[in-house]
C-alpha cells in the first residue's frame, strides 16, 4: 500500500520564515485584481507540494445545521492541479496538445454528506482557480450539485466575455431553470482556493462578492451580486482565519488556516438563520479538521483500496 503522508509534519518541513501580519493590519477595500502567490508556481516549493502528480485529501467532522437543527456529518476537501481548457472549461485530455488553451488550476472538490432524520444530503462543489495569476487572473468555473430524496439541483459558474454566466437547474418550480449572467466579482466559492494560493491576496474591507453556492442552495437564496465585510485575522492558536460578514444575511463564514505554506485548512464556521418557519433559528455549522494525506486517489479504485478510506476516517 502507498505510504501515506500527513500533513503536519510536511507543513512544519514547509514552514515560511515571514512572520504573519498583525491582525491589526489595516483594512483596504477589495480590488478585482489578483496578486501572484506568495510561493511562486515556479518555486521549487510550490512545485514540490503541489506538482508531485497526486492529490491533497482532508476529511473534516461535520456538524450540519437544516432545518433548525444541527446535524452530524463527513466534509472532505480535495485539492489537485490539473491541466484546463481556457475555452471549453473541462479538464483536457491531452494538455500537450493544447496550446495557450491550456490553463494550469488549482481544483477543490468539496463534498458534504450528512442526514436529516430519514433521509440523505450529499452535496459536492468544484472549484477551478487558475494557478497563474499573469495569464489568467480570475476563477474560471464553478459547480454545485445537491442530491435528497426530494430531488437534485444543478448550478454552474462560467467565466465568459468578462462576466459570469450562470445556469441553475433546480427541480423546485418557484427556482425552475435558470440562466444568468452575474458581474464578475469575487466568488465566495474561490476563496477556499485562494488561500491555498497565497492568503495574503485575499480581499478584506467591503468585498461585492456572490455568496457560496451550497449555502444559496440550502436557504433558496437567488443567485445575486452582494456586499460583505472580510477580514483576515491571527488567532490566538496560530491559525489564522478569514471571515466574510453579510450583513443582509445576518450570516458570517469563518475559514481557518494554518499560517505557512502550503495553507492548510483546518475548519470552518458558517452561522446563518436556518429552517423555516416555526423551525427556523440561528445556527452554527462546523467542520473540524480530522485527518490527511497525499494521494493518486484515482489509482485507488479496487475494493482493496477501501482501507484508505477507513484511514481517512470516512467510514
Amino acid at each position: 500500500m502507498k505510504a501515506l503522508l500527513v500533513l503536519l509534519p510536511i507543513c512544519l518541513l514547509m514552514a515560511c520564515s515571514e512572520a504573519p501580519p498583525s491582525p491589526e493590519a489595516p483594512v483596504h477595500r477589495a480590488s478585482l485584481e489578483r496578486p501572484s502567490p506568495a510561493v511562486s508556481p515556479d518555486d521549487s516549493l510550490f512545485a514540490a507540494y503541489w506538482y508531485r502528480g497526486e492529490a491533497e485529501l482532508t476529511s473534516y467532522t461535520l456538524e450540519q445545521a437544516r432545518y433548525g437543527e444541527i446535524h452530524p456529518g463527513k466534509a472532505v476537501l480535495i485539492f489537485v492541479t490539473e491541466d484546463f481548457s481556457r475555452t471549453k472549461q473541462v479538464k483536457l485530455d491531452r494538455p500537450e496538445q493544447a496550446g495557450d488553451d491550456r490553463v494550469k488550476v488549482l481544483k477543490l472538490n468539496l463534498t458534504k454528506t450528512f442526514n436529516t432524520g430519514i433521509y440523505p444530503y450529499s452535496m459536492m462543489t468544484s472549484v477551478f482557480t487558475p494557478v497563474y495569476a499573469r495569464e489568467a487572473p480570475h476563477t474560471l468555473k464553478v459547480t454545485t450539485t445537491s442530491q435528497e430524496w426530494c430531488g437534485h439541483t444543478f448550478t454552474q459558474f462560467n467565466l465568459r466575455d468578462g462576466a459570469y454566466r450562470v445556469e441553475l437547474r433546480s427541480y423546485f418550480e418557484s427556482e425552475g431553470d435558470q440562466d444568468l449572467t452575474l458581474e464578475r466579482v469575487w466568488l465566495e466559492d474561490e476563496i477556499w482556493t485562494r488561500i491555498r494560493l497565497n492568503p495574503d491576496a485575499l480581499p478584506t474591507g467591503d468585498v461585492r462578492i456572490i455568496p457560496g453556492t451550497m449555502y444559496q442552495r440550502l436557504a433558496h437564496r437567488p443567485l445575486a451580486v452582494t456586499t460583505a465585510r472580510a477580514t483576515l485575522t491571527t488567532l490566538e492558536t496560530g491559525e489564522r482565519a478569514y471571515t466574510l460578514t453579510y450583513p443582509d444575511d445576518d450570516r458570517t463564514l469563518t475559514i481557518r488556516f494554518e499560517p505557512a505554506f502550503p495553507y492548510a485548512i483546518t475548519g470552518w464556521e458558517e452561522t446563518y438563520r436556518s429552517g423555516f418557519g416555526d423551525r427556523a433559528r440561528r445556527l452554527t455549522t462546523r467542520a473540524t479538521r480530522d485527518r490527511s494525506m497525499m494521494l493518486a486517489y484515482w489509482q485507488h479504485n479496487r475494493r482493496a483500496d477501501e482501507a484508505l478510506r477507513a484511514e481517512l476516517n470516512l467510514d
